[in-house]
């Protein structure tokens, strides 16, 4: 299957021994994270990179030791607001790339962090005068 694309970083969830017996594939391009589940139903889901919030790298002793990790990204997107990365080679390599990625999308359509928060209603708007909604 040619790509349409070309891919940064691509890696399977690993297994048992850090084995790529896995039908989950994770894909980082120049705009997008993606993942694929599944064999014979195949189900993409994907996000905009600059609209990552924050990340977190978790490297549980049974990954470690098969030099795995897992990298969990809170993302600004509604269907999936926590994207879980399980298991893959080179976690740190995989986050440094990221990085990259999310600053020069966040670059190229001019956010910054202060875009990328909620916007908080004021009590006072919400309630009236006197106390009550």
């Amino acid at each position: 299957m040619k790509a349409d694309f070309d891919y940064l970083w691509t890696d399977k969830k690993r297994t048992i021994f850090g084995l790529p017996l896995s039908f989950t594939r994770y894909y980082l391009t120049e705009k997008k994270l993606i993942t694929r589940t599944g064999f014979l139903n195949i189900v993409e889901d994907e996000f905009d990179l600059y609209r990552v919030i924050d990340k977190k790298l978790m490297l549980p002793l049974g990954q470690r030791l098969f030099g795995c990790g897992t990298v969990i990204i809170n993302v600004k997107d509604v269907d999936t607001p926590v994207k879980t990365v399980k298991s893959v080679k080179a976690p740190r390599k995989m986050m440094e790339l990221l990085d990259a990625q999310v600053n020069k999308m966040r670059d190229a359509y001019g956010i910054r962090g202060r875009d990328m928060n909620e916007v908080l209603c004021h009590h006072d708007d919400i309630m009236g005068d006197d106390g009550n909604a």
